[in-house]
């Protein structure tokens, strides 16, 4: 059973919720995908494939079949990590496009296809679809890759911020109308900031006194 706390989504973007599958929630670092289990529990989440695909894949991936795919999504992690931090705070120029190279060659991989579906849940409507083919475990990297495209081509990296908790490590997206956002979660770090605050203004009267 796996033991982890629920996985972090306070990104408010999938390409930073990835990011932040590594974290210190309670002053030990916790990673959601150090394993293969791990990955698939953590797209679950996302939900970024759906569950019968990841039943399947656990059903007849090899023994360390998995804990591979997740290893290359550490690496992916990591990789695009140095991209955003090396770019966040400012806007993306097109000398950005070179450093893209990996990840293009990842979405070259994409197999999708389009098919006429019913949407009888929704509007009661034929829709267009589109459909990935899941033929093996390695797909199931393709479905980060384009939430990272994604990111790379709708987010103003301007916005793009690190959390300002002393010890937190969860980078978000500032969709703030002020654009003033300083924590991952007010829950989280921001409560702990106000905590610190009140210590500090607490004893300074204490020192006056």
């Amino acid at each position: 059973m796996d033991s982890r706390p629920p996985p972090i989504f306070v990104g408010d973007a999938l390409g930073l919720d990835f990011l932040n599958s590594i974290a210190t929630p309670l002053d030990t670092v916790v990673d959601w995908i150090a394993d293969g289990e791990g990955y698939l529990n953590w797209l679950g989440q996302a939900r970024l494939a759906p569950s019968d695909v990841l039943e399947d894949m656990r059903a007849r991936a090899l023994p360390g079949e998995l804990d591979s795919v997740a290893d290359k999504a550490r690496v992916l992690r990591e990789w695009f990590r140095r991209f955003v931090n090396g770019h966040k705070g400012r806007p993306l120029t097109a000398e950005a496009l070179s450093e893209l190279a990996p990840l293009n060659r990842l979405l070259g991989r994409e197999e999708m296809f389009s098919r006429i579906d019913y949407d009888s849940a929704g509007r009661g409507a034929f829709a267009v679809q589109n459909v990935r083919r899941w033929r093996d475990s390695g797909a199931l990297l393709l479905p980060v890759a384009q939430a990272l495209a994604q990111f790379v081509c709708t987010q103003d990296f301007s916005n793009v911020k690190a959390c300002e908790g002393r010890t937190c490590t969860l980078l978000f997206a500032d969709h703030t109308r002020s654009h003033a956002r300083r924590w991952c979660s007010m829950a989280i770090c921001g409560n702990r900031a106000k905590q610190a605050a009140h210590r500090s203004r607490l004893k300074a009267h204490q020192l006056r006194v």
